[in-house]
């Protein structure tokens, strides 16, 4: 990545990094890597996990709080790190990495498998796997059965693709749909752009199958709760009145009249912010792109939210599922053919004030961050799908969720509530795989 890429994230490095020490950890799935802040490695942090050699994929993934900046280099084993014998390890190289400070949704899962590279690290099966960010977020493409120089082409392609996505439907840039909410309040019809189209189209589907449970028409209150930046600021909640004001209008995706590419507002108070989907249609664009270049065995996956394609050799891609407290990994998923796994959670985007957090998903029906709901996953088909249904069924939380699965067309879902406790489908408890006890689980009637 170049250093312009990065730059306007850097500011989120003024106050203090953390190196990282990037430990192989053979013992979790073939080959894995463990990660452990510099000078904190007996604290109680984080984990977390991408693993290769069986191409487990890791999901679910949390962000860093900061990372430091400088060289990669080599750096000598801390006793500290413990559990067994380093020199029982078969590869005994620790490697120091540092990248460029972020903050917010940035995932690090290309940082590991670039570290994995470095150490010499020799897998069966070539997986090509190249890293560019992407919709705020550390995108990584992992491609199989195809050379080198054709999955450095497809990357790079891709990679354009996502910039143009970025800049067409970022909510609080100047862009297309900048523009679109900038004539909505009017509520005279104008012509949409074509980027904007097919996710206005989408979000009205998704609107009515869940009930408004899913609502991109939510901008201003999303904006009210300052979640419109690449950083949320630890700050008050925003004015009682200005919730309720903004709940009263009730803006909805039903407020919009598309009639052909001509579009109008009919609520002044609707903004449209397609962070609940964008990344998942992205996804699915990006996916379709791939094959038209002949590739048909891949991943794309985006800060956790991926989409698998094929398989690896003939095996089927493995997903591993973390613990939204952080506490390592507690399943897998097996994905092949075609499938997505998107999960939505009250750790990816928040803030803290006192001794709350507030989190990014809000419920229309409130105004306020979405409870009940610790994270969602779901497995579907195309990702656009189930990025809005983790969202939607997120909002509905652990009473409302089955309906919405139902109206939505699901099969698989896994939901951990507040407490813990785990709620999926039928279907989903089939797919799952769990590494250590499992947590309480309740299973849905079937349908």
């Amino acid at each position: 990545m170049s250093g312009s890429a990065w730059r306007p994230l850097r500011r989120a490095a003024e106050k203090k990094h953390h190196p990282i020490l990037l430990v192989f950890w053979p013992r979790l799935f073939g080959t894995s890597m463990r990660l452990i802040p510099s000078g904190l490695a007996r604290k109680s942090v984080p984990e977390r996990f991408f693993c290769v050699g069986e191409e487990v994929t890791y999901s679910n993934t949390r962000p860093f709080p900061r990372l430091g900046s400088g060289p990669s280099q080599r750096c000598a084993v801390p006793a500290s790190l413990g559990h067994r014998s380093w020199a029982s390890y078969p590869n005994r190289s620790l490697l120091r990495y540092s990248t460029s400070a972020i903050f917010g949704r940035l995932y690090i899962s290309a940082a590991l498998t670039l570290a994995l590279l470095a150490a010499g690290c020799q897998q069966e099966q070539r997986v090509h796997t190249h890293s560019f960010l992407a919709f705020g977020t550390l995108l990584e493409l992992s491609i199989s059965g195809v050379d080198r120089e054709t999955a450095q082409q497809a990357a790079w392609t891709l990679e354009q693709d996502f910039a143009l996505m970025h800049r067409a439907w970022h909510a609080w840039d100047p862009g297309p749909l900048g523009r679109v909410n900038r004539l909505l309040p009017t509520g005279k019809p104008f012509a949409a752009p074509p980027s904007v189209l097919p996710l206005i189209e989408l979000g009205q589907i998704y609107s009515t199958q869940s009930g408004d449970l899913f609502n991109p028409a939510i901008g201003k209150l999303v904006q009210l709760w300052g979640f419109h930046g690449d950083i949320p600021e630890d700050q008050p909640p925003p004015p009682t009145a200005a919730i309720e004001a903004l709940v009263k209008a009730a803006p909805r995706m039903a407020d919009l009249e598309l009639d052909g590419i001509m579009l109008r507002g009919r609520n002044p108070s609707l903004q449209l912010d397609f962070g609940a989907f964008g990344k998942g249609y992205g996804i699915d664009l990006a996916v379709a792109h791939l094959r038209e270049m002949g590739i048909e065995n891949a991943i794309v996956n985006a800060g956790g939210d991926l989409r698998a394609i094929g398989d690896r050799a003939g095996n089927p891609w493995r997903i591993a599922i973390r613990r939204p407290d952080g506490q390592g990994v507690f399943a897998v998923i097996e994905v092949s053919g075609d499938e997505s796994v998107f999960t939505s959670g009250d750790y990816e985007r928040n803030f803290q004030y006192g001794d709350k957090s507030y989190h990014h998903i809000i419920d229309p029906r409130t105004g306020y961050p979405a409870e009940g709901a610790h994270s969602v996953t779901v497995l579907y088909g195309d990702a656009v799908t189930a990025d809005a249904a983790a969202t939607a069924l997120f909002v509905a939380g652990p009473e409302g969720w089955q309906r919405v699965a139902r109206n939505m067309g699901l099969r698989y879902v896994l939901l951990m509530d507040e407490a813990g406790t785990l709620h999926m489908t039928p279907a989903m408890t089939k797919r799952v795989r769990f590494l250590a006890r499992a947590p309480e689980i309740r299973q849905s009637a079937a349908w």
